[in-house]
This record gives structure tokens, C-alpha cells and sequence, in this order.
């Protein structure tokens, strides 16, 4: 029995980069840290919110890499004179993936109340349709 995948479907053309960006995100292991929303804030639009309690902005970057959003934090240990008598808040790293389909913008990000909020547009394509011209062979 032949295993049927996206990629090889005989009506689904060229989707076999979608298939790699499915398993690849698949093979991230994107941990439960830090804890996100997502949702959908009309139509066209949708929020990323993650919770980054103790991060400052400049200890947080927000790149596009290949249709995928890639969210990193690295805090700044300042230990010198501090003595913990216990130390229950780690400041860890982190990186979050999110692949974006084709048509969706990253707009603004906002730092409030320790969430970090990323805003998603869909921009509409215009429908187009093409003529094939038929030759002899």
C-alpha cells in the first residue's frame, strides 16, 4: 500500500512545500514556554499574544524568515550584589515559530502589561483569470 501525502496527491499540484513547512513545524518541539494566544480579531486579522513577564523590549526580537514569524527573548542576568534566598522566576530563553500562509502580513507589535501582541493581516488577493493559448504540437 503506496503512503498518500500532500505532495503527491494527483489534484494537489506543487503543494510539496507546504508538506515540508507542515513537517518541519511539526519537528520544531516548540515547548510550552512562553504561553501564547492566538486569535482571530476580524475577518482578515489575528493577534499573537505571548506572555513575557520580566522582558524588556530590547531583550526581545521579531523576525520573518522564510513565511515563518520567529519570536526570540534572551534576558540579561544582573546578578552582581543580588543574594536570592530562593530563585523561582528563571530568566530563560526562548524562541517561538509561528508559518505564516502566503498573503498574511506581520503588522504591528506592542509590549503591554508583560504580553507581547504581534498583529496578522490577510491581504485579499485579486481573483485572476488567465487565458491559456492551445498550440499545435
Amino acid at each position: 500500500m503506496t503512503k498518500l501525502t500532500l505532495g503527491s496527491h494527483p489534484y494537489l499540484l506543487g503543494f510539496d512545500q507546504l508538506e515540508r513547512l507542515l513537517e518541519r513545524n511539526a519537528k520544531s518541539g516548540n515547548e510550552g514556554y512562553p504561553p501564547f494566544n492566538i486569535e482571530q480579531t476580524s475577518e482578515n486579522s489575528y493577534r499573537i499574544t505571548l506572555a513575557v513577564a520580566g522582558f524588556a523590549e530590547d531583550e526581545l526580537a521579531i523576525t520573518l524568515e522564510d513565511r515563518q514569524l520567529v519570536i526570540r527573548g534572551r534576558q540579561r542576568e544582573e546578578l552582581e550584589g543580588r543574594v536570592f534566598l530562593h530563585r523561582g522566576i528563571a530568566a530563560r530563553q526562548f524562541q517561538r515559530s509561528f508559518v505564516l500562509a502566503d498573503g498574511v502580513e506581520v503588522g504591528e507589535a506592542v509590549m503591554e502589561n508583560g504580553l507581547l501582541h504581534v498583529d496578522l493581516n490577510r491581504v485579499q488577493p485579486e481573483t485572476v483569470v488567465q487565458s491559456i493559448k492551445i498550440k499545435r504540437g
